[in-house]
């Protein structure tokens, strides 16, 4: 499989989505209730159409780093999710700024443009703050996995670790193509999977990503939860050490 095959399948993963008017655009800051952070959005001059929310430390602190966080249900009708869906996170990581875009419609996360949209996002937030985000961190649950994997693909910032829950890679392909891929192998590779997913069944997903992890030729594990389910709000309760942890190396 190619590049080119790859990318046609990022494209194409979700061809059903119909095209419908894109959002007015949107500019706001207003503080955050989580304690010890703010919040704002704004996509950037280039990108008006992406709410994207930041989450970061009072005063502009330096931070431990840039996490990118990509929510799931990314064709929904919800065009704003970027604005709330990264707050859970921010609270169990304060030390490190929280970035979540919003992706919705026909803008969903294997579209180029939406991840053109989020550097552009990054690039706003680097003027910002007066210093250069070169290294992201990448996580995602459910769909918004394939939002880590296109970002893999098209984004231009360096990647440190992806954490990728309740994922569904084989709708790329056969695992061992798609890690190939030249720009998957950089960074570390986290997947995050449980065996009581009510949408993706660990007999599908399970050795697929053994099959990835042999072959990206970077570092990459498995975490496996029998009693897994399929949302974020598990994975938080019952095994933040997972997420943690990869972030402390």
């Amino acid at each position: 499989m190619t590049k080119q095959s790859i990318l046609i399948l990022l494209l194409v993963a979700f061809c059903f989505v119909q095209a419908t008017p894109q959002l007015d655009t949107l500019f706001v800051k207003y503080r955050n209730p989580l304690e010890n952070a703010s919040f704002m959005f704004s996509a950037g001059n280039k990108s008006p159409n992406m709410p994207v929310g930041v989450w970061r430390a009072k005063g502009n602190k330096p931070t431990a780093g840039t996490i990118v966080w990509f929510h799931g249900g990314m064709t929904s009708n919800n065009c704003q999710k970027g604005l709330v869906a990264g707050g859970a996170l921010s609270k169990m990581m304060p030390n490190y700024t929280v970035v979540s875009a919003s992706a919705c419609k026909q803008n969903h996360w294997v579209e180029p443009s939406t991840i053109n949209s989020l550097d552009d996002a990054l690039d706003s937030l680097a003027k910002r703050q007066k210093k250069d985000i070169a290294e992201v961190s990448l996580i995602g649950v459910s769909d918004g996995s394939l939002g880590v994997i296109a970002y893999s693909m098209w984004g231009k910032r360096k990647i440190k670790n992806r954490i990728l829950m309740s994922s569904y890679g084989e709708s790329l392909g056969p695992a061992a193509q798609v890690a190939a891929q030249a720009p998957f192998k950089n960074g570390h590779w986290r997947f995050i999977q449980g065996g009581s997913d009510r949408l993706y069944p660990a007999d599908k997903t399970v050795p697929w990503i053994q099959e990835f992890c042999k072959n990206v030729g970077t570092g990459c594990d498995l975490k496996f939860d029998p009693q897994g389910e399929h949302d974020w709000s598990y994975w938080e309760n019952k095994h933040k050490d997972w997420i943690l942890e990869i972030f402390s190396k």
